[in-house]
């Protein structure tokens, strides 16, 4: 009963993630642009910057930590199936669960951890060691708990509805 009442929270952060998705795919696109306009001004004109160089790897952290919580919820993760795809469904939804659950565990490890680092990051100021480099790279390490907290959330939605039984298994591809 408890959980039919947590079932609106799992929309709301589905909804949420999406949203997180929605701008990561924009950030992919700004990536792809800078990267082409290096490509482009570093061969035809010889002109490079670090500064846009760092941005691309900046970038790319914030493409891979805010689109990872998306990309499971889409189930767009890379699986192997092996065993998993000949389960009868409430062994692939005991699978789901201890998956669900572990992945909730390392997250919040990962998030535990990186507080320190990026604290530290954040105390001395640090900024790129290259001259015309990124300042405040602390801001783009602040990305791994956030990243890691999105990914808590995604996994506590799905959680929730994986124990409601509202979740279904995830569906083989269609290799055709």
């Amino acid at each position: 009963m408890a959980l039919k009442r947590l079932l609106p929270a799992a929309g709301v952060i589905e909804g949420f993630i999406d949203r997180v998705g929605a701008l990561t795919a924009w950030i992919a696109l700004a990536m792809i642009g800078l990267v082409a306009t290096n490509v482009v001004l570093r061969y035809s004109l010889s002109l490079g910057s670090v500064w846009a160089q760092e941005l691309e790897w900046h970038l790319l952290a914030a493409l891979i930590l805010l689109g990872m919580s998306h990309a499971l919820q889409r189930g767009d993760n890379v699986r192997v199936d092996v065993f998993y795809a000949r389960f009868p469904p409430a062994a692939k939804r005991v699978v789901d669960v201890i998956a669900a659950v572990l992945l909730i565990a390392v997250s919040l490890l990962f998030i535990q951890l990186s507080l320190g680092y990026v604290e530290q990051a954040r105390s001395i100021g640090e900024s790129s060691p290259d001259p015309g480099g990124i300042p405040y790279r602390w801001l783009v390490k602040g990305l791994i708990p956030l990243g890691y907290g999105l990914l808590v959330l995604q996994q506590l939605a799905h959680l929730l509805r994986l124990l409601h039984g509202s979740a279904t298994p995830p569906q083989e591809p269609d290799h055709a």
